[in-house]
């Protein structure tokens, strides 16, 4: 049971710490200190919903339903299109967002941007449905729950630690240019994934 739950753990981790749409997204709130308790546990209690879905079988289903990756590509490749436009317009344009200046976000865009970011994004079903589902097969019950309950551990350890962490990173951010470079990197995060979302459609 701990060697599954470790091994959880290591998968998840694996999967869900590499650059992506979701970690931009959290750690440039983070920065702002933007609801950093709020933003982390959707973000880790998405991906428990997620991992136990598919720990418990749907990954299979999901895998010989090609419309479904294909609804939520084409959704999602929409919505990071024009979050990474915002992201670029504050970098560039002349109401750039700054730490000082820049107004809070209120919960509901908060709850509602990383919704979009988290759940219109089809490798998070991959990752956590189909990839972690399918590994959780490899353990006899009910040792493949201790490895899905590893991988949600992970999650909650990996989102908070970025959301709560980024600001240490707060004094780096004291001027307009860093602000600028942080931005155009979220928003060429948020297109690349556009685009690759977009060319496997």
């Amino acid at each position: 049971m701990l060697l599954a739950y470790l091994k959880g753990m290591g998968t998840g981790a694996g999967l869900i710490i590499a650059i992506g749409a979701q970690n931009a997204f959290v750690l440039s709130q983070g920065l702002r200190r933007t609801h950093t308790l709020v933003i982390p546990a959707i973000c880790a209690l998405c991906d428990a919903i997620l991992v136990t879905a598919g720990v418990a079988g749907l990954g299979r289903i999901v895998a010989t339903t090609p419309v479904i990756t294909k609804i939520a590509g084409t959704g999602g490749a929409i919505f990071l299109f024009f979050y990474g436009l915002k992201a670029f317009y504050s970098a560039f344009g002349s109401n750039r967002l700054e730490a000082d200046s820049a107004g809070p976000m209120s919960r509901r865009t908060a709850v509602l941007a990383t919704l979009g970011v988290t759940l219109l994004n089809p490798h998070v079903y991959i990752d956590t449905i189909v990839l972690l589902g399918s590994i959780s097969g490899q353990f006899q019950a009910p040792a493949h729950l201790a490895f899905g309950a590893g991988a949600v551990s992970a999650s909650f350890l990996w989102f908070f630690i970025l959301s709560l962490g980024a600001g240490f990173l707060a004094p780096l951010f004291r001027t307009p240019r860093a602000w600028r470079i942080l931005d155009a990197f979220v928003g060429t995060i948020m297109w690349s994934i556009a685009a690759s979302l977009a060319k496997s459609l």
